[in-house]
């Protein structure tokens, strides 16, 4: 009767010990709307766990966002694509060992009709003038993410302050806010990445304007700093940074594809 007692007892202990025996060691990244939105952390995130016997955790925001948990110490690691911020976050130390990861592009959407009559401009700035001429409805992202940023700068270099009903700042994410524009037949600025994993299903947009070098989209990985904050999985980050820019993580980006599409293409002999 006692070794049974004692073996309930053993049990017991035993399962309230379990969980934080066998918990797996966890990854913070935040990162953009536009690799969740993708797929692509889908494919490239289960070989790194299996590896480091690990989990990551996704928080996906836009780029603004991302660095805002790197500086709070709330993420381990970023995987962003503001080029300006992510300078900014290393430089007042709250980053290190930034990387280029991958790249593609910006494009603008607008229904096939395209009211604005934009198809064919020279420039993205001269395409975003001709919306806010025609007062088309234009859905930004309002979001202070590396999509924003672009936006912003596309604007400036319009000479136009986009204001008034046509214009909404939807704060909200790529995916959304591409859904969001074809409810109500709208232009957007958006990654090709999404635009690519929507378009089959999510949406009739088309592309209205591409092709321009200023809309080069490029996505870093910085891990966040472990003298800012000694409690962040520095080791860890350093593992998935090595990951994501090395040899097995390069080729699951490369060959990573949507409906036989490529949604981000890597760096090859220094381009």
């Amino acid at each position: 009767m006692k070794t049974l007692r004692n073996l309930v007892i053993f049990l017991v202990l035993f399962a309230l010990a379990a969980p934080a025996a066998f918990a797996a060691v966890r990854l913070r990244l935040s990162t953009t709307t536009s690799t969740e939105n993708s797929g692509l952390l889908k494919v490239l995130l289960p070989p790194f766990e299996k590896r480091y016997h690990c989990h990551v955790d996704v928080i996906a925001v836009g780029t603004g966002k991302a660095l805002k948990h790197g500086e709070a110490g709330d993420v381990d690691v970023v995987l962003v694509h503001a080029r300006q911020l992510e300078d900014k976050f290393v430089a007042e130390g709250f980053g290190v060992d930034r990387r280029d990861v991958m790249y593609n592009d910006f494009i603008i959407l607008g229904p096939q009709e395209d009211p604005a009559r934009i198809t064919g401009v020279a420039t993205a700035a001269e395409a975003l003038a001709g919306i806010a001429r025609h007062r088309a409805p234009f859905f930004s992202r309002g979001d202070e993410s590396g999509t924003h940023q672009k936006e912003r700068e596309l604007w400036q270099a319009s000479g136009i302050a986009p204001a008034g009903t046509w214009y909404v700042e939807a704060g909200q994410g790529m995916g959304e806010v591409i859904i969001m524009a074809t409810e109500k037949r709208a232009y957007t600025l958006a990654d090709r990445g999404t635009y690519n994993a929507f378009k089959k299903d999510k949406t009739d947009l088309v592309i209205v304007f591409d092709g321009e070098p200023g809309l080069f989209n490029p996505y870093g990985v910085i891990a966040v700093n472990p003298r800012r904050h000694p409690h962040v999985n520095y080791v860890l980050a350093r593992h998935f940074i090595d990951y994501i820019t090395g040899p097995e993580g390069q080729k699951i980006i490369e060959n990573f594809k949507v409906d036989g599409e490529q949604i981000f293409f890597i760096y090859k002999d220094g381009h």
